[in-house]
């Protein structure tokens, strides 16, 4: 990982390449194989979920009405589809068991 505690493509090509002996080309391109397949699975609207880790899931929110925090004037919040991630049970235990 970085310093900034962020784990990065090049961090998880890296991981590859040390732990399964791919080249380092190889174990990238391989880590955006599996980014780009995850990305063009949720354009097309699928949902993606990987066991013991955690689901991407897509929800479509309704148009609503917000309110601009400074002036207090109402603005309409046009309908959109956002991402969430719902980590798994085992995830969120071994979150826990590490702080």
């Amino acid at each position: 990982m970085t310093a900034a505690g962020t784990l990065t493509r090049a961090d998880l090509a890296e991981s590859l390449h040390r732990e399964v002996g791919l080249s380092r080309a190889d174990a990238a391109r391989l880590v955006e194989q599996i980014l780009s397949h995850m990305c063009e699975a949720l354009a097309e609207g699928q949902n993606v979920k990987i066991s013991g880790f955690g689901s991407f899931i897509l929800r479509d929110k309704g148009e609503r009405v917000g309110r601009n925090p400074k002036t207090g004037v109402e603005v309409p919040i046009a309908p959109r589809r956002v991402l969430t991630f719902r980590a798994s049970q085992m995830m969120r235990d071994r979150i826990v068991s590490a702080s």
